[in-house]
């Protein structure tokens, strides 16, 4: 059974408030995780992210969208040890590679499995100066569902889409398999 973990992450505040694109003075509001072992999804607050990264440890890689850029540096904040080495897979680093420029998951999700995303990242930060939790759990979560289905596409077919202004729905090759290198040691969370 996969160990694999589909996630994302949501902000307390935007890179406009803290005066540029400064990752380490954003904060967590909420993470969700899509663990393959359980066939869960789950969130978690920023108190609750020691639990997390207990079982983030043990994944067998970490699957995110744009997760290298935004998502990881974040959580490193909060983490005694380095994401950055974890075994990973970030759709966006794929995509980039297959055609030299960058794609929204929104778009991404909309021409590969024909839906999007349910709103964005900053409707999340306002949910949490409001203090509906909630609703930015159940945002997130559906953003790891719509992760989730593109790297299960792209697992299944080789193969990514996006609408071209001129030409229409275009391919985007992708290989999502599990490459098999060494992966550098990482501190583990202590158990206390």
């Amino acid at each position: 059974m996969s160990k694999e973990v589909v996630f994302d992450i949501e902000t307390q505040n935007t890179f406009e408030e803290v005066g540029g694109y400064f990752v380490d003075k954003l904060k967590i509001s909420v993470i969700g995780c899509y663990f393959y072992e359980t066939n869960s999804y789950e969130a978690f607050e920023e108190h609750e992210l020691p639990q997390l990264w207990q079982r983030l440890e043990k994944a067998d890689r970490l699957i995110g969208y744009n997760s290298d850029g935004f998502d990881l540096p974040i959580m490193n904040n909060y983490y005694s040890g380095d994401f950055l080495k974890f075994p990973r897979l970030d759709l966006l680093v794929e995509i980039q590679k297959a055609l030299g420029f960058r794609l929204k998951l929104d778009d991404v999700a909309a021409a590969t499995v024909g839906h999007r995303k349910s709103g964005h990242g900053l409707q999340a930060v306002e949910w949490w100066k409001q203090g509906e939790i909630q609703k930015i759990k159940d945002y997130c979560l559906q953003d790891v569902k719509v992760t989730k289905e593109v790297y299960e596409y792209g697992i299944k077919y080789g193969a990514l889409a996006y609408e071209d202004r001129l030409s229409g729905r275009k391919a985007i090759p992708v290989d999502f398999t599990r490459k098999q290198v060494e992966q550098p040691k990482i501190n583990l969370t202590m158990g206390f």
